[in-house]
């Protein structure tokens, strides 16, 4: 869904930003085909290293136009108006200035295009918000410290509550220059999309 709100074609030059391991990236590359250019940047070289090999392993034309940039979301290495699509998968959550950020992605969106921004979502409902906390404290952490890995999803949960609620984005994402922002609740509100048209 994350990907298909960005409403990339067949032969568009997309973006993801804080591509991780390239989840998105390569979902993106099936929609803009061989005819498209796919970027993923990340502020993680170890993360894009992950991403190229993944890459390699990949069957298809789609796949073979992408590269792989390191990279801060806060001052993106590119001119203005580039890109027809632009996605974010749980990075915005973590930058240390989110207007900035936004901004940014507004800088190198060509006019009209639109971009998406999926990340853990702060509940409307007090039910929802309880039951998130509940499972990141007692199924989520516990399994990433069996994996030796308790730092990289302990955070979370703080991360999570000071993370700006749905409306909040959208405001923030109008004062950056966005003409149209929409803010969706998935996955009964322990996510959201953040739906931005330039």
């Amino acid at each position: 869904m994350a990907v298909s709100w960005t409403r990339a074609k067949p032969g568009d030059h997309v973006l993801d930003i804080c591509c991780g391991s390239g989840d998105l990236s390569f979902l993106l590359a099936e929609k803009v085909g061989p005819t498209g250019k796919v970027t993923g940047l990340d502020f993680a070289k170890e993360q894009l290293v992950v991403a190229s090999e993944r890459q390699k392993a990949k069957l298809g034309d789609c796949y073979k136009d992408m590269r792989w940039l390191q990279g801060d979301a806060l001052g993106l290495p590119f001119a203005d108006e580039v890109f027809d699509a632009v996605t974010v998968g749980y990075g915005l959550r973590n930058v240390a200035d989110i207007p900035k950020a936004l901004h940014e992605i507004y800088r190198v969106l060509k006019l009209g295009s639109s971009a998406s921004v999926l990340d853990f979502n702060r509940p409307s409902s007090l039910f929802v918000s309880q039951l998130q906390d509940w499972m990141l404290d007692n199924v989520v952490v516990p399994a990433a410290t069996q994996f030796g890995m308790r730092e990289e999803y302990a955070y979370l949960k703080n991360s999570i509550a000071q993370f700006p609620t749905g409306p909040e984005q959208e405001m923030l994402a109008i004062e950056a220059g966005f003409s149209h922002a929409v803010h969706y609740e998935l996955a009964s509100g322990l996510m959201g999309a953040l739906v931005l048209r330039r």
